[in-house]
């Protein structure tokens, strides 16, 4: 038997006015796009925005349903609207927000399982990574250089 180690380093800005101008400008149209979401259940909503290689902004908030499986995160929604308009462009960045409507959110919200699966197929497929800021409703914004640093045994082709 032996033991391995896996690490995961994120940069920690206090506040979004501590990002650069061009990633504070991506989190505030995520900010506006998660006022949007369809979450009648959940009260949670997230929005999601990402820049393309293009100069592109794609947007997405999460749009839930009834029958749970059927909806999907705003990560989602931006990545597969990104996808199917914009098939060969990269993603370089993306910005992730989420706020509750029964009480503040305060801690860095990162994607979720499903979502961090279908971000990494992304990145593999562009191979270059994207680079993730993530945030409640307000307070700090956390910064990964790749989705590696939240899914570091990915899942993709390879295995196939």
């Amino acid at each position: 038997m032996k033991e391995i180690s896996v690490t995961s380093s994120f940069l920690v800005y206090d506040s979004i006015k501590e990002l650069s101008n061009e990633v504070q400008d991506l989190m505030e149209q995520a900010i506006e796009i998660r006022k949007k979401a369809y979450a009648p259940y959940s009260k949670f909503r997230v929005g999601a925005a990402l820049l393309l290689d293009n100069g592109k902004i794609v947007l997405g908030s999460n749009q839930e349903n009834a029958a749970y499986p059927s909806g999907l995160c705003a990560e989602r929604v931006a990545i597969f609207h990104a996808g199917s308009v914009y098939p060969e462009a990269k993603i370089l960045k993306m910005a992730i927000t989420a706020a509750s409507d029964t009480n503040q959110t305060k801690a860095p919200i990162p994607p979720c399982g499903s979502c961090r699966q279908s971000i990494a197929e992304y990145e593999i497929k562009q191979e270059t990574p994207i680079e993730i800021y993530f945030m409640g409703e307000i307070g700090e914004v956390y910064k990964s250089t790749s989705l590696k640093n939240l899914l570091p045994f990915m899942f993709d082709k390879k295995f196939l």
